[in-house]
């Protein structure tokens, strides 16, 4: 078995509190070039030149673009279940679950843009990413699968496979993030400017009504 050290693109943690802070304003620059341009259009000249840096000093930290998005993604994936403990608290109606768990998919993205961007966009071709992709959004799948189930029990949205349509609506949840957040919209408002308390309501609505609005025949 190898050592973490010897897995591909790892590399030891940087020795000084220099190092440290410069990788830091690394990791800031790319997140920003990559919230901006997408990863795929970004490239490290982009990268170091918003650190102030110069592209030599990009491989001080990362072997590559992907190997830096790879660390990003393997933390977060790690992080996800956290993201979701608040939603599954005893005690909330069923509406306040959903506005919890939006509200928490919603500040995730917002919070960890380049991550979600990133690793969605490799994630279309590159089969590592595609997976840490699935791992990452496998969690809010889980729980609205769940909730579901739970609905169906009580005469809800008998007709609909439960797996089905917790991936209809993370694939919503994602997408209208990523438009609102992301996307390059000219005379859009920028990423800053958007009303988060909007769109949590919007997507907390549609999120709602695609479980628990009675059926009328």
């Amino acid at each position: 078995m190898s050592t973490p050290s010897e897995q591909p693109g790892h590399r030891d943690p940087l020795p000084t509190q220099r190092g440290r802070r410069t990788q830091a304003a690394m990791d800031a620059a790319a997140r920003a070039v990559i919230a901006r341009k997408g990863v795929l259009s970004a490239t490290i000249a982009d990268i170091t030149a918003e650190a102030g840096r110069s592209a030599a000093s990009f491989y001080n930290y990362y072997d590559s673009k992907e190997a830096m998005v790879r660390e990003w993604a393997l933390r977060f994936r790690d992080e996800a279940g956290e993201r979701a403990s608040a939603a599954v608290r005893h005690g909330l109606s069923n509406r306040e679950r959903i506005e919890q768990a939006t509200a928490a998919h919603w500040h995730t993205y917002r919070n960890r843009l380049a991550e979600m961007v990133g690793v969605s966009q490799l994630a279309m071709v590159n089969d590592d990413f595609a997976q840490y992709w699935a791992e990452i959004c496998a969690v809010p799948i889980g729980f609205i699968t769940e909730m579901v189930k739970r609905a169906q029990a009580d005469g809800h949205c008998v007709d609909d496979d439960p797996a089905l349509l917790a991936e209809a609506i993370v694939s919503m949840l994602n997408q209208f993030c990523y438009v609102q957040l992301a996307a390059p919209r000219p005379g859009g408002p920028a990423p800053d400017a958007v009303d988060d308390e909007a769109c949590i309501r919007t997507l907390a609505n549609v999120f709602y009504r695609a479980i628990y609005t009675e059926e009328h025949h």
